[in-house]
């Protein structure tokens, strides 16, 4: 492994869970970063510049470190789709997903300001809604209260029950980071990874 440090510039507890599973040892720094789109923004777009500006911002104060910045933003017919917050905004997104095809940006982007490397990743993952009436999402959301995440559900855990599928190359990106690509940009920069 190289003597540099690895920082997960995130204070997402489901980023830190994911990875964890790659047994690598690292430290936590928030990346303080504005996630406010740009006009006519795409959700691909804004999902890999904040990817960027994340590691980015913590790298900077970090030089010698190699930084992890993640960024995931949820898509239904070309509309960019917040983290819902609250009971009610939650509620909404569920109803409006109902037997509908949404689509989560999920990139990653691996920096050392020091060896002047980025490395960026893009996954986009298709999750297909069952049918969902007002009783079921009222059940899961009590349940779950997934009020911090993209989409208002969390597929590690009961909101896979919402789904009919899902359309992914890396399963890990639906939760908030994508271990099979992050795991090759680490090997690429020196970690050994199994």
């Amino acid at each position: 492994m190289p003597a540099a440090r690895l920082i997960l510039a995130s204070t997402s507890i489901y980023r830190r869970q994911l990875l964890d599973r790659l047994a690598l040892p690292y430290s936590v720094v928030s990346p303080a970063t504005d996630e406010t789109a740009l006009p006519n923004e795409l959700p691909s777009a804004l999902s890999e510049r904040l990817a960027r500006a994340k590691a980015d911002a913590v790298a900077a104060l970090h030089p010698d470190a190699w930084v992890i910045g993640s960024d995931q933003v949820a898509e239904r017919d070309g509309m960019t789709l917040g983290k819902p917050g609250d009971h009610a905004k939650a509620v909404a997104q569920l109803r409006a997903a109902s037997g509908r095809t949404l689509r989560f940006h999920t990139a990653v982007c691996l920096r050392c300001v020091a060896t002047d490397v980025a490395l960026i990743h893009r996954d986009a993952t298709e999750v297909v809604f069952r049918a969902l009436d007002d009783a079921s999402i009222e059940r899961y959301l009590r349940a779950e209260r997934p009020y911090d995440c993209a989409g208002s559900f969390k597929s590690e855990g009961l909101g896979i029950a919402l789904f009919e599928s899902i359309r992914s190359d890396d399963p890990t990106a639906l939760i908030g980071l994508p271990l099979i690509a992050l795991a090759r940009m680490l090997r690429e920069a020196g970690f050994s990874i199994p």
